[in-house]
This record gives structure tokens, C-alpha cells and sequence, in this order.
């Protein structure tokens, strides 16, 4: 193999990681709105944990399914070749993306301020999710008045926003997982930290990644 087959190789592989590594952290919510989706469809038996969704399904059902293909079309979105041409991959995509991004931020801001606590949430974690929640809205609107101005670097830098936001129901499985298994249970307090912790790790992440595309293309217009 010549060398610049090799370079042509890692250079796919690491075009896909990234979008690999969101589709299996996705997975982690998608596998969870699912049994939620089977639960009310199955006829299971309606408990004080899931009452909410039985009284109110269409919210639930709208987030799950939006989340669903907001998260895993979604990843698609980060991988370079899919994003070139007037009538690429990227584009066509996007059109399906904005209205299902819209519709999980907003379903998801309905049930926190309509459904009932659950157990183990408070009024702090209530407040964590309307911020973040809304914070997801309001980045997709700025990416569409972005591209409207034919902005796509500010575009690109919102929905990247918008997105890891969306992502966070994965991050915090982590997250809480890991603390249960070195620290114990987690209490009202302690939950709200380690979840609006998740959402505020997400962002870092993608703050890193916009900021280093920004780099990369600032250095590309300095003249050689």
C-alpha cells in the first residue's frame, strides 16, 4: 500500500469516527424511547412512574420519535464529504433535521413544565432542563437565520450547539452510571449537578470542535 493510499484510509477513518461515536451514544437514548414507545403501546400497566405519559402520550411520543432521528441522522451531519455540493447529502438532510430538532426541543420544554415530577427530580433539575432545553431552540433558530444569510461557518457552529445539547440524555447515562458505581446512589441534589454536569460537558466538547474548525479555516485564508 503507498503512502498516500494509507493517508486516503486513515483519513476515512477518522471522518467516521466521530459520527460513529455520536451514533453509539445515541443509542443509549433511542434504546430507551423505544421501550418507553412499547410500553404505551403494549397495554403495560400504567404505575405513579409512568401515569404521565399514559394521561398525555402525543408530547412523549413526538419527543421519542424526534429525538430519535434528530440524533441519529443527525450524526451524519459532522462526516466532511457528505456536506460538499449545492444539492449534497448534507443539505436534503438538513431539511428533515430543523423541523425534528425543533419539535424535540419544544415537546421536551412542554413536559417539564406540564408533566409531573418524577420521583428523584426537583425544582433545581426542573430549571437545569427549561435552560438547556431552551438553549437547543434558540440555537437552531440562530442556525437558521445563519444560513439564511449564507453564514454556513455561524450555521455550522449553532447546530453543532443545538446538537450536543440534544445529545445529552446520552452523556448523562454515562455519567450517572459512573457515579453510582464509584460514589452510591444519587439524591435530588446530586442528580441535578451530574445531569446539567452532562450538558454542560457536551457543549465543551462541541465548543472545542467549533473552535478548532474555525482555526483550520482562519489558517487556510492566511496567505502562504
Amino acid at each position: 500500500m503507498t503512502s498516500k493510499t494509507t493517508r486516503y484510509v486513515r483519513t476515512r477513518r477518522t471522518a467516521w469516527a466521530i459520527p460513529t461515536a455520536l451514533i453509539i451514544l445515541s443509542l443509549i437514548p433511542v434504546i430507551a424511547g423505544a421501550a418507553r414507545l412499547t410500553e404505551l403501546t403494549g397495554g403495560a400497566t400504567v404505575t405513579p412512574q409512568n401515569a404521565r405519559f399514559f394521561a398525555s402520550p402525543i408530547p412523549v411520543v413526538t419527543h421519542i420519535v424526534t429525538v430519535t432521528v434528530y440524533s441519529l441522522l443527525g450524526a451524519f451531519q459532522f462526516v466532511p464529504t457528505l456536506r460538499r455540493g449545492r444539492q449534497s447529502w448534507h443539505r436534503m438532510a438538513g431539511r428533515v433535521l430543523i423541523p425534528a430538532g425543533l419539535l424535540a426541543g419544544l415537546s421536551g420544554l412542554w413536559m417539564s413544565m406540564f408533566y409531573a415530577l418524577p420521583e428523584g427530580d426537583g425544582e433545581a433539575l426542573l430549571v437545569i432542563r427549561l435552560v438547556f432545553g431552551s438553549g437547543m431552540v434558540a440555537s437552531i433558530f440562530m442556525g437558521i437565520l445563519a444560513i439564511r444569510r449564507r453564514d454556513y461557518a455561524i450555521h455550522g457552529a449553532w447546530m453543532t450547539r443545538a446538537y450536543a445539547i440534544a445529545l445529552g440524555a446520552g452523556t448523562q447515562a454515562f455519567v450517572l452510571l459512573s457515579w453510582m458505581l464509584v460514589v452510591g446512589p444519587t439524591y435530588e441534589t446530586t442528580r441535578a449537578v451530574l445531569m446539567g454536569a452532562s450538558w454542560v460537558i457536551n457543549l465543551a466538547v462541541a465548543e472545542y470542535f467549533i473552535q478548532r474548525r474555525r482555526a483550520t479555516a482562519q489558517f487556510r485564508k492566511e496567505p502562504r
